[in-house]
């Protein structure tokens, strides 16, 4: 029997690794508290803002829309009908934008009362385990599938090859056996590699300080907004007797000065009005950083271009988004085949082994959705290539660039060059 680390060690992981992840749902829900660091401005007038940004949202929304999963291919096992049972269209973008959060998503397979398997994504900061980095499954797993509403577990798991434990408070802990082979717990992996199997985070490092350093350009341009639309004003020369209401100089429209016992009148002038220039400058600064950090755009970030970008100008602008979404539906990919997998195993109360699921592919929707002038030029290359290679080009594979299935209706399809697939 090999050597596990038990429930009281990944126990005690997950605690450690909760702290960080729930930092970045902050970010991610708009509510990071903005730490007060300035000299200049009183503390009681930095704390009454409540200045938010919204960048790390769409770092993470940004990326989770273009990755929808479309189906899998050579589909032996029946995964699409697993999944079809567990509301895939919830439950696939709820894992993808968990995991892009936390840098890892967990997918919790159980039989149902059915006796169909149930499917369930967990949060990052609510599951742990230790990983076999060669086939992407867990070693052993640890999760809390249930808290009070003071955040504290009333349910609990313990994930083994062939059992899973579960614990309660003041209860006994209840051994369910299952014919899988692996845990029951299939982590969902966002950018890993071989120091950190379990990934990185969308929310960064450098992501969570930009935005840190935007709030405080804000909170600036706040309190100088004030001198911008009322510029500072003096008097020199007035008597030492005299009374200036600073409140009433600074918003009236106009204001009487008489001369004093001896014949004279005060100075009056204005201080050069300060310029918000600067902050928007600086504020620009920093969302390229946050952009060119994400892979996104200014126009993403809320700095519209001037012009209207075509399709192709508006893919090569996203050119790193495109890389780093096509290396995640890869790690999503296989996780999702993972949990399908041990769903089958249920189903049929039988331990497959893994490599009978070596052809089964998740095939994704297009990155970026094609627009009509695409499409046309698709479908010329697509006239060209099928008239040099009859039948290369089919229904399936034509979908995966396009986006958009074949109209099933009458059972067949039609179209330059295509065949019946």
């Amino acid at each position: 029997m090999p050597d596990y680390y038990g429930p009281g060690y990944l126990r005690k992981k997950l605690a450690d690794r909760r702290v960080r992840i729930l930092t970045r749902y902050r970010y991610y829900e708009m509510k990071n508290h903005l730490r007060y660091v300035s000299d200049i401005i009183p503390k009681h007038i930095w704390v009454q803002f409540e200045t938010v940004l919204g960048w790390c949202e769409k770092a993470v929304d940004n990326l989770s829309a273009r990755l929808v999963f479309r189906t899998f291919k050579d589909d032996l096992y029946a995964l699409n009908t697993i999944y079809a049972m567990n509301n895939r269209q919830v439950l696939i973008p709820s894992a993808i934008k968990s995991a892009l959060i936390c840098s890892c998503s967990f997918l919790y397979v159980s039989l149902g009362d059915d006796g169909f398997p149930r499917i369930q994504a967990l949060d990052g900061g609510d599951a742990t385990g230790i990983m076999d980095t060669t086939t992407g499954m867990l070693l052993e797993g640890y999760a809390v599938l249930q808290r009070d509403k003071n955040d504290r577990p009333v349910l609990e798991a313990y994930f083994l090859p062939g059992s899973t434990t579960f614990y309660r408070p003041r209860m006994a802990p209840q051994v369910v056996e299952n014919s899988a082979p692996y845990p029951l717990l299939v982590p969902m992996v966002f950018n890993p590699d071989a120091r950190r199997p379990f990934g990185r985070s969308r929310i960064s490092r450098a992501c969570m300080s930009l935005v840190k350093a935007a709030l405080r350009t804000l909170i600036r341009s706040e309190v100088s907004a004030d001198f911008y639309a009322f510029p500072q004003k003096y008097a020199s020369g007035t008597s030492d007797d005299a009374e200036l209401d600073s409140q009433r100089a600074t918003i009236s429209s106009f204001l009487q000065f008489t001369r004093d016992e001896n014949g004279d009148a005060p100075t009056l002038g204005q201080f050069q009005q300060q310029s918000m220039q600067p902050y928007s400058d600086m504020l620009r600064m920093y969302t390229s950083l946050f952009a060119g950090e994400t892979g996104m755009t200014l126009d993403d970030l809320g700095f519209a271009s001037d012009n209207p970008s075509s399709q192709e100008a508006i893919q090569a602008a996203h050119e790193n988004l495109r890389l780093t979404a096509e290396a995640a539906q890869g790690t999503f990919g296989n996780a999702l085949v993972n949990a399908g997998y041990l769903a089958a195993c249920l189903r049929d109360d039988f331990p497959y082994r893994r490599n009978q699921l070596a052809t089964t592919v998740p095939a994704w929707r297009p990155i970026f959705r094609p627009d009509a002038a695409t499409m046309a030029g698709i479908g010329d290359g697509v006239n060209k290539i099928n008239q040099s290679v009859p039948g290369y080009f089919g229904p399936d594979n034509i979908e995966d660039l396009v986006g958009i299935g074949p109209d099933m209706s009458n059972g067949t399809t039609t179209g330059g060059g295509m065949t019946n697939g």
